[in-house]
């Protein structure tokens, strides 16, 4: 097993450990803070780095049971994620500013339906469709198994369309 550095390996993880903590807390500071604790806890296990199978499997644990902590200590009723930041628009397709306009409330809608998926389900659909991890890494992050990860990313997904097309069809 190679020597693991905490400069090459762990420390470029720190924006997809962020977008993880986001996506979980919705809110910046709240995520800030996380990746800041999860970077101190994994370098303060240095010693025990080469034992471990996966080092970014690892981050993304202690990313995520952090940010569930501080939901659960807080009580947190977070708003939704701030669109201004996540959503930039795609003008190729169009130059029609209606059909714009209609694209980018159905980016809204799908955030909305989004944050208010199950956590597990939130984590799983964060990591396999905005992070692009494998079903093996989910498994390990989310200690579960791979066959739990795609039920549970099919009930996520089945969710979300089942009440955007509610919503789409007859409105909020």
């Amino acid at each position: 097993m190679e020597k693991i550095s905490f400069r090459n390996d762990i420390l470029p993880l720190k924006n997809k450990l962020f977008r993880l903590a986001l996506r979980i807390t919705l809110n910046n500071a709240e995520a800030e803070d996380i990746v800041q604790e999860t970077l101190i806890k994994v370098w303060k296990k240095q010693d025990s780095w080469n034992e471990i199978e996966s080092i970014e499997a690892f981050c993304y644990s202690i990313c995520r049971n952090l940010a569930l902590d501080r939901i659960k200590r807080a009580d947190n009723l977070s708003e939704s994620l701030d669109e201004t930041q996540y959503m930039a628009a795609d003008t190729s397709y169009s130059s029609n500013p209606e059909v714009m306009v209609q694209m980018s409330e159905r980016v809204k809608l799908v955030k909305h339906l989004i944050d208010h998926l199950p956590e597990k389900q939130k984590s799983v659909i964060q990591l396999r469709d905005f992070e692009g991890r494998s079903y093996k890494e989910i498994a390990n992050v989310m200690q579960m198994t791979e066959e739990q990860v795609k039920v549970t990313l099919f009930r996520a997904r089945q969710t979300i369309k089942k009440k955007f097309s509610e919503t789409d069809d007859y409105g909020l």
